[in-house]
C-alpha cells in the first residue's frame, strides 16, 4: 500500500491536427470547398508555417470553435478519486475509469497530500487510516464472501469504506477548446493542489504535440493579464479584475 506519484501519457492526438484545423478555420472565411485542397495541405501547400500564422490569427481574434474538431486522448495514474471527482465536471469530455467494482482494492495505493508528508505526525497518522481502511475493506469482502458474495458483489459493497485518497487510473479525451477552458481553470493557483499538478502535466504534453493551439495556453489570469476572480479571492500574481 505504497503513496503513489503522478503519471500522464498522451496516447493519441487527431492526425494530421494542424491541417485539420487550418481546413477547418479556412472554410469559415473562403467561399470555395476546403475538401479539394486537403491534398496540397497535407503536401504542404501552403507551408506548415504560413498555415499556423494563419491559425495564430484566426484564434486571436476570439474565434476558436474550428479547434474542437482535434482531440487529445491521455492515459492517467497515480491520482486520487478525489482528484477525478473534479476532473470528470469537465463535461465535455470522454472518461474511462478503473472500476472499483470490479477491480480488487485489498492493497490500493494512495495519494499522499504533500502538506501532510511535510507533517511527520500527520503523515503517519494518514498512514495508519489507510492501513486501517484496507483493513477493513478486506474484511468486509470476507464477511460477504461467507455469505456467498464474492468478486465483483463483495467489492461493489465493500469499497463504501474507500477513501477519497485512493489510488485510480483514467482514460480521458477532450477536444483542443475544452482542454483550454481546462487549463484556464485547473492551472489557475486557486485551483486545488493535485489537479492543478495534473493540468500542468497535460499542459506541457499539449504544448510539445501542437504548440500552434497550446503555446500560450494556461491559466485564464495570463491571458488576460489579470485576475478574473474577485480581490478576496486573487492570489496576487495578477492585479484585481478592472471595475
Amino acid at each position: 500500500m505504497p503513496a503513489t506519484l503522478l503519471n500522464v501519457r498522451l496516447l493519441a492526438v487527431t492526425p494530421n491536427a494542424l491541417e485539420l484545423i487550418y481546413a477547418a478555420f479556412r472554410q469559415c472565411y473562403h467561399a470555395g470547398y476546403v475538401g479539394d485542397m486537403w491534398d496540397g495541405l497535407m503536401a504542404g501547400e501552403p507551408p506548415r508555417e504560413k498555415q499556423a500564422a494563419f491559425v495564430e490569427r484566426i484564434l486571436a481574434s476570439g474565434h476558436d470553435s474550428p479547434v474542437e474538431h482535434v482531440s487529445f486522448t491521455f492515459a492517467i495514474e497515480g491520482v486520487s478519486r478525489t482528484l477525478t471527482h473534479q476532473l470528470v465536471r469537465h463535461r465535455i469530455a470522454s472518461y474511462s475509469q478503473q472500476s472499483q467494482r470490479y477491480v480488487d482494492a485489498s492493497d490500493f495505493d494512495y495519494v499522499l497530500p504533500p502538506s501532510l508528508a511535510k507533517i511527520p505526525e500527520a503523515k503517519a497518522r494518514y498512514e495508519a487510516f489507510m492501513a486501517e481502511s484496507a483493513a477493513c475493506y478486506r474484511e468486509l469482502q470476507a464477511m460477504l464472501a461467507a455469505k456467498g458474495r464474492k468478486g465483483q458483489t463483495s467489492n461493489e459493497d465493500a469499497r463504501f469504506v474507500l477513501p477519497g485518497g485512493v489510488e485510480s487510473k483514467i482514460v480521458t479525451t477532450m477536444n483542443c477548446r475544452s482542454l483550454l477552458h481546462f487549463f484556464e481553470l485547473r492551472c489557475c493557483m486557486r485551483a486545488q493542489w493535485e489537479i492543478r499538478a495534473l493540468a500542468d502535466r497535460m499542459l506541457a504534453l499539449c504544448r510539445e504535440a501542437l504548440p500552434v493551439i497550446f503555446a500560450t495556453a494556461g491559466a485564464k489570469c495570463a491571458r488576460l493579464g489579470y485576475c478574473p476572480e474577485s480581490e478576496r479571492f486573487s492570489c496576487g500574481k495578477y492585479p484585481a479584475r478592472p471595475a
